[in-house]
């Protein structure tokens, strides 16, 4: 989202709105409370939810609420709706501007294996999807994948855009003999298989370590320090703090391989795309992936890395034994010459053209 908005300010004055502080390409911020919730979860929303009366519930969630009386009177000429419980309010403040429905993932079913959320939100999300994506001036997804989701379900035909971060002048770093470091980094989330890396790294030889650079999730950090006892001061394993965005790579840099494996209990799982393996490129390292569509077809044609045959701690474990110094400095070299091309210099020519086309002249 930081990337788009980069984009969007070359275009004109941004106004933006959420949670957090100002993003540094806003012209202007309205910030709106952390704690406000952005699903309607006041029993009487709940209530409308498990009723399936979904137009009364739409403008429900306080978060959506603070929103609306954020933005009272305003006027913009383009409006982009980032995910789906942002299309209502998108189209309602746009009055009659063009409104670009960011979607990124696949919106009916984001945690669909929650099964509170699979009842009573998946209805929901279909119903906004099926009554706002057909408004929408212009869409995008994460993915091709993702994309043809929308065009099935919902006749919609969205432009690809992917979570891939600016091209970096790096170089890759010395594979050390008889040293193989393995590194992750994202966010302290359960159902995001972290425990599964943990597993396959303690089944491997001394020739292994892994860093873990996870951001603490919105749960007081219960996930993360699960995930700390977990390791219970395992030497070769290490846990440190999240870094900034545009450190992040610097940072990766100094390792060898980038590990991810998550199982496909959603369509987003089976079509990730995330903008890690992109941050793994930029960083110049070698990548082990869980199998997956969209991220097989890169780790293949580029030769980037290795591919876990399912989500299984063995799995990796196996996968990751393979490997040899040899193998992982060869991945590291083809990295860099995929760091050319796997970047958002692509993706941010698409929301210049799909948003500059819709602005007036």
């Amino acid at each position: 989202m930081l990337r788009q908005l980069d984009v969007l300010a070359e275009l004109g004055d941004v106004t933006t709105i959420g949670y957090g502080d100002k993003p540094q390409a806003a012209t202007e911020h309205l910030e709106i409370d952390a704690g406000l919730p952005s699903l309607p979860q006041t029993s009487a929303g709940i209530a409308l939810l498990a009723s399936r009366r979904f137009d009364r519930v739409e403008f429900m969630a306080p978060a959506v609420r603070a929103a609306l009386d954020l933005l009272e009177g305003r006027r913009f000429d383009v409006v982009v709706a980032n995910e789906a419980r942002a299309m209502a309010l998108g189209h309602h403040v746009a009055q009659g501007a063009p409104v670009v429905a960011d979607m990124h993932e696949w919106a009916p079913e984001e945690r669909a294996h929650v099964r509170s959320w699979r009842l009573l939100v998946k209805p929901f999300m279909t119903h906004q999807c099926r009554k706002y994506l057909p408004k929408m001036t212009a869409v995008t997804a994460v993915n091709d994948s993702i994309g043809g989701l929308y065009r099935d379900r919902f006749g919609v035909h969205p432009h690809t855009v992917r979570n891939a971060g600016a091209f970096r002048e790096l170089e890759p770093g010395e594979v050390r003999e008889g040293r193989i470091r393995l590194v992750h980094s994202g966010g302290a989330v359960p159902g995001r298989n972290l425990e599964t890396l943990i597993e396959a790294v303690r089944e491997l030889d001394s020739t292994y370590t892994l860093d873990l650079y996870l951001v603490p999730g919105r749960d007081d950090g219960r996930y993360l320090n699960s995930i700390r006892a977990l390791i219970a001061g395992d030497p070769r394993i290490s846990l440190h703090p999240p870094v900034s965005p545009g450190e992040l790579v610097d940072t990766l840099n100094q390792y060898d391989v980038g590990i991810f494996s998550l199982p496909p209990l959603t369509p987003n799982h089976r079509f990730m795309l995330p903008n890690k393996i992109f941050d793994f490129v930029q960083a110049r390292l070698a990548v082990v992936f869980g199998s997956a569509p969209e991220t097989d077809r890169l780790i293949s044609e580029h030769e980037l890395g290795a591919i876990a045959a399912d989500a299984s701690a063995q799995a990796m474990r196996d996968t990751l034994a393979a490997l040899d110094e040899q193998q992982v400095r060869t991945f590291k070299q083809n990295a860099d010459k995929a760091a050319e091309v796997l970047n958002s210099a692509e993706d941010s020519a698409v929301i210049r053209t799909v948003v500059g086309n819709l602005l007036p002249g």
